[in-house]
């Protein structure tokens, strides 16, 4: 495959773009991970206060339930020197003591597995910042080396012979990106907010013994608003990297793609496959799954539709996607004119180009949108 100059110039150019943007995302990322480190450092130090304070208030209560456990043996035995009134209270100021004593314990014991959940938070955030600085030092010599080494980089892609193997590695790096901060995600904030469920279920059970009903139906509230912002957060790992990619396949995990679709837009979506379902490649797979989700989301933004049938279809060395909807439709030959409006459409067809692909748009007004992606599979044959 011979390239030419212009166009070697051109990726280059996109590349030093998307290194200095993604330069400049790791400093925001960089940033706010300071910013967390800050907070979560004076939130230790609050903590370890209020823990040595908790511990002093638990060592006092202890000392005072002894006694008046002793004070309740020595009115319960002689009732000639005390009345019943005495009995009665001393067994409320024991019990009264006694609850005190469980309601601090807990709170001791809360405290002190938040302050090591913090202690280990803070030791896993300033190693990713470490790690950010390191990445960020890297991709400035990348930048260097493709702004000072043009010719060399156009011979590298020369001698290449395959734009497509070098979007699928392209593509692969993303979603390993995103499978880590799947992973950072869901071992981070997710087991944070499913650990403060089970904290609320215990207050819940403290404060039933006091019969403090407001304040139950309040914590029991809190409990919910934190599950759904777990279930949020599920979705957002989802999003990020689907797993069941790896563990399903394609059409499974489209299969659970295009359900939310449907539930979350109320649009009427039909997924079809024709020709001989296979496995694909797993940059190949993140590929197709991207552009359908690519498809789908410009759907729901602008068509106005209120039904969609995806169709991919599976050829010896070629998957088909074929995205239909009954929408408003536009005129295709608007779309250089307009290129900011319809910039879903373009990244698409960027992306399919990059796969050695191409796409096809055909959309009338009132009459709906079909748009037509072919994308070769045998780029694993031209590797060997």
């Amino acid at each position: 495959m011979d390239f030419q100059a212009e166009a070697i110039d051109h990726v280059i150019k996109n590349a030093i773009d998307a290194v200095e943007n993604s330069k400049y995302q790791i400093f925001e990322i960089m940033e706010s991970a300071r910013e967390e480190l800050n907070t979560m450092r004076n939130e230790l130090e609050f903590v370890v206060k209020e823990t040595r304070v908790t511990l002093e208030k638990v060592d006092q209560l202890e000392l005072s339930y002894r006694r008046s456990r002793i004070r309740l043996t020595e009115v319960s035995r002689d009732f000639v020197r005390f009345k019943e009134e005495d009995i009665r209270q001393a067994y409320e100021k024991a019990t009264r003591i006694q609850l005190d004593l469980i309601i601090y314990r807990e709170k001791e014991m809360y405290l002190k597995a938040r302050r090591d959940e913090l202690k280990k938070r803070i030791r896993s955030v300033e190693s990713s910042i470490e790690r950010a600085e390191s990445i960020g030092s890297q991709m400035s010599v990348v930048k260097e080396y493709l702004s000072g080494e043009i010719s060399q980089v156009g011979r590298f892609i020369e001698t290449a012979k395959n734009r497509q193997l070098i979007g699928l590695k392209i593509i692969l790096a993303q979603e390993e990106e995103r499978k880590r901060i799947a992973r950072e995600i869901h071992d981070g904030p997710a087991q944070l907010l499913a650990n403060l469920v089970l904290r609320t279920e215990i207050v819940e059970r403290m404060l039933k013994k006091q019969e403090f009903k407001m304040v139950e139906d309040e914590v029991v509230d809190l409990k919910g608003q934190v599950r759904a912002s777990l279930e949020e957060i599920r979705k957002v790992i989802f999003n990020l990297r689907p797993m069941a990619l790896d563990d399903l396949g394609l059409i499974p995990t489209l299969r659970k793609f295009i359900y939310d679709f449907e539930d979350k837009t109320k649009i009427r979506t039909l997924l079809e496959t024709r020709g001989k379902e296979r496995r694909l490649t797993s940059a190949m797979e993140a590929a197709v799954y991207r552009l359908v989700q690519e498809a789908l989301t410009n759907v729901a933004k602008h068509s106005e539709a209120s039904y969609v049938v995806v169709e991919l279809t599976f050829q010896a060395q070629i998957v088909k996607i074929a995205v239909q909807d009954n929408g408003c439709g536009f005129q295709p030959e608007l779309l250089k004119q307009k290129k900011n409006e319809h910039f879903g459409i373009v990244g698409m067809r960027e992306r399919a180009e990059l796969l050695e692909g191409r796409m096809e748009i055909e959309s009338q007004l009132k009459e709906g949108t079909k748009i037509i992606i072919h994308i070769p599979t045998n780029v694993d044959k031209r590797k060997e």
